[in-house]
């Protein structure tokens, strides 16, 4: 059999199990393409923005920073949640002032959209590049502290082989970043 219709798995009733600002856990009930029934957890996490601002030196900003969950250090592209209605654009700029102290110039150009985990997961991540930033002053958030740092883009593929690149916006913005860039 080929079509779409092929592997389309039946969703049924939605249970809200846990909310929170940033996180809503609920079980769903489905039926898999075997026929087989149950309920199965989704995570939906808010529609996120990140920012791939790059300068003339060929270099990219990014976070150096801790991350709890995974206990792991590495670099992240800033980047947060699209606050209301605001313009997914807007909220990775905004992110990398507040993050970096960086503003970024010129128009971006939007590179990709994903969702991370699609198999139990919803969170929404787009991604945009600017060709250059300006400084603004110091970082203003103070929960998402890290060391600024332009990295080389040479290191990239050395650093996501060294797990030093933390999160899929990150890692995916990045490769996919440097792969259309020898594309074209």
């Amino acid at each position: 059999m080929v079509g779409d219709d092929v592997g389309t798995w039946k969703v049924g009733r939605r249970r809200a199990i846990y909310r929170s600002r940033w996180v809503d856990l609920s079980l769903v009930q489905v039926e898999a393409p075997n026929a087989e029934r149950w309920e199965h957890h989704v995570v939906h996490l808010s529609r996120v923005a990140v920012a791939l601002i790059t300068n003339d030196r060929d270099e990219v900003l990014m976070l150096w920073r801790y991350r709890f969950a995974t206990d792991a250090w590495g670099y992240e592209l800033p980047g947060g949640i699209i606050d209301g209605d605001e313009e997914s654009a807007a909220t990775a700029a905004r992110e990398a002032g507040e993050e970096c102290g960086w503003l970024p110039t010129g128009e971006p150009e939007h590179l990709i959209s994903f969702e991370p985990i699609p198999g139990m997961v919803t969170s929404e991540m787009d991604v945009y590049h600017w060709r250059g930033a300006e400084r603004i002053g110091e970082p203003t958030d103070t929960e998402e502290a890290g060391t600024v740092e332009w990295v080389s883009l040479k290191r990239a593929t050395k650093l996501a082989k060294e797990r030093k690149l933390l999160g899929s916006g990150t890692l995916v913005a990045l490769l996919y970043f440097l792969a259309s860039r020898a594309e074209g």
